[in-house]
């Protein structure tokens, strides 16, 4: 029996549209990431997909976009029984965390940037736990201790964190026929993706996931990717991806 799982990355976030380095911050959504969410639960209503389940990160973007989402999907109970787990979240950018993409490029250069941004195993620079920007300084994070709060991570990191929750928690729930929603960020999505596609360190760096654009992945028995897909228009869904490749670029 064909199952399908379903990736939103959350809508667009106060940091988005600042251009900062975001990562661990636990930051709301824009206006428009709050439309873009809205227009992703439209998108699933549109195309009749109704989810079992939901999983997120414990960030508050992530969380309202699935939220907004499913209420306009026609589907509010399953955010009551959302699942939230700080192994779907967004990677942490370490000592770039906060700071805005274009000015970091000037000052450190385009290659460099690309590889802290895209590259898999390179980690941007690590922030110190004195830091006030540390994660364990937030409410969010008060439940990890020091060692369960990176202070830099590579995408590497993230697959390493988010994969075995995947096979854990979110797989047993597709093997038994459930219909599973990820509502996520781009890096801990581009995680999943690189495993559910088998993709290459090389290949990886290339891929960039629009906010708030639900990607559906048609799985076969064996929970092996016939083929995936954007729900929307695809010229918009490109040029929305394109977007993102272009952050911190001259």
């Amino acid at each position: 029996m064909q199952q399908k799982l379903i990736l939103l990355r959350h809508g667009e976030s106060e940091w988005n549209l600042q251009n900062r380095f975001t990562g661990f911050k636990d930051v709301d959504l824009t206006e428009n990431g709050e439309a873009e969410a809205k227009r992703a639960g439209q998108l699933l209503k549109d195309a009749g997909i109704k989810v079992d389940k939901v999983f997120s990160s414990t960030q508050k973007r992530a969380n309202r976009t699935a939220d907004i989402a499913l209420t306009e999907a026609g589907q509010p109970d399953k955010f009551a029984t959302m699942v939230r787990h700080d192994d779907l979240r967004e990677r942490d950018y370490g000592d770039l965390t906060g700071l805005n993409k274009d000015e970091t490029r000037q000052k450190y250069g385009d290659e460099q940037v690309h590889i802290w941004r895209r590259s898999y195993d390179t980690p941007p620079p690590k922030m110190e736990r004195d830091d006030e920007r540390y994660a364990g300084n937030f409410r969010v994070y008060q439940g990890l201790s020091d060692s369960e709060i990176p202070l830099s991570e590579s995408l590497k990191d993230t697959v390493d964190r988010f994969v075995p929750y995947f096979e854990s928690e979110i797989k047993p729930q597709i093997e038994a026929g459930k219909q599973v929603l990820i509502c996520a960020h781009g890096n801990s999505l581009r995680a999943l993706v690189k495993y559910l596609g088998d993709i290459s360190d090389e290949e990886i760096v290339k891929l960039n996931i629009p906010t708030g654009v639900p990607m559906v992945y048609e799985l076969d028995d064996n929970l092996k990717p016939i083929k995936n897909y954007y729900l929307g228009d695809a010229e918009e869904v490109a040029k929305a991806a394109e977007a993102v490749a272009n952050q911190g670029k001259a």
